[in-house]
């Protein structure tokens, strides 16, 4: 003998009640937080390339800016004191080395900020990031983890949930991927 149990009808939706999480018109609250938290980390990043470049007087004096002709890993690497600082400090000025970790803040920051190409920017900031952090070993408030830790853990679940969907050009970039080959859209969604 079987009981027929009734399935309950889904209750009606009201006009007024706006839908969260699955309409991209109405993102959940996790995505908003996602976005803010994306968001401002690419303006960090684009703030110290900005400062670097321009000397705007925060962390980089203007006679030491990038468009003075300072370098601007030179002031950083060369004051390093931790057990790594040797191997850094044969980097500092170099030319090659001012340009990469330009470019690093540049396009990392860009793609945060715009929601774009997360899963390159989380790789490429990742590896700026362990770099920041090698060169700051010992750290001196914690036996391992620092801001660099924190900052590229936050990359990398931003770009593994697509937190530029939300409040950001990440859908209208995956639509520009959609006739790139598979490893290029692989590399940058």
């Amino acid at each position: 003998m079987s009981i027929n149990i009734p399935k309950q009808a889904a209750p009606a939706q009201s006009a007024s009640t706006k839908p969260t999480g699955t309409d991209p018109a109405f993102p959940s609250s996790a995505g908003r937080a996602l976005a803010v938290l994306r968001i401002l980390l690419g303006a960090v990043l684009l703030w110290a390339f900005a400062d670097k470049v321009l000397g705007l007087g925060f962390s980089t004096p203007a006679a030491k800016s990038w468009v003075a002709g300072g370098s601007p890993t030179a002031g950083y690497l060369g004051s390093l004191k931790g057990s790594l600082a040797p191997a850094f400090q044969l980097l500092a000025g170099n030319p090659a080395v001012d340009i990469a970790f330009m470019l690093g803040l540049l396009l990392v920051g860009a793609a945060l900020a715009l929601g774009i190409a997360l899963r390159a920017a989380a790789v490429g900031g990742t590896i700026l990031m362990l770099l920041m952090w090698l060169s700051s070993l010992p750290i001196k408030t914690n036996p391992v983890l620092d801001e660099h830790v924190i900052y590229a853990s936050a990359m990398i679940a931003l770009a593994a949930v697509g937190a530029g969907r939300v409040w950001g050009l990440g859908r209208q970039w995956a639509g520009l991927l959609k006739a790139a080959p598979a490893p290029v859209r692989a590399a940058l969604a």
